[in-house]
């Protein structure tokens, strides 16, 4: 069995493949365990709080962080816990995150649109977002992440551009073992 990590970050047409980990909507903040190869349950989201959109990561990469690289998906509908999917990557909110033990590192957060998307299939970058949503995205990271004893803190955005660069560096990190 190939392990989900292992699939390639890009698909055939140049997109980002994306793992979703949590469902839009969910109370329960679930996570890939590479050593398992299974989504392991790792919290309850504090009482009001739910992912405002799919939520994952582009296999065979890895982020600063550790992790391979973080995704927020907008489409349609939700999906299911470990389904694979292919999206157009909108740009990054980049961020530090300082931990319960006082450690600060980058951990920046993909924004993309499933390329199967209706809803949002005219959406090809960050300034054709709706007023205001990238904003309620960057307060919901440092709401859940201040009720987890941690601080996120975003310090830029950037385009598709930006985020492609991220992903290939991510690939590099990821081939080079960390």
């Amino acid at each position: 069995m190939k392990l989900l990590t292992q699939i390639p970050a890009f698909d055939a047409h140049g997109d980002i493949n994306v793992i979703i980990e949590t469902p839009k909507g969910s109370h329960n903040k679930y996570a890939y365990d590479e050593e398992f190869g299974v989504f392991r349950f790792k919290a309850v989201m504090p009482e009001g709080n739910v992912f405002p959109h799919d939520f994952g990561f582009v296999p065979s990469t890895l982020g600063e962080d550790g992790d391979p690289l973080d995704v927020l998906v907008l489409l349609d509908v939700s999906l299911p816990v470990g389904c694979l999917l292919s999206a157009r990557p909108l740009g990054v909110i980049e961020a530090e995150q300082r931990e319960r033990d006082g450690k600060t590192e980058r951990n920046d957060r993909l924004l993309a649109v499933a390329t199967m998307a209706r809803t949002h299939a005219h959406v090809h970058r960050l300034e054709d977002l709706r007023p205001g949503l990238l904003d309620e995205i960057e307060a919901f990271f440092c709401h859940y992440n201040a009720l987890s004893g941690r601080t996120f803190t975003p310090v830029g955005r950037g385009g598709p551009e930006r985020a492609r660069a991220l992903v290939e560096a991510g690939v590099a990190a990821r081939k080079n073992g960390g």
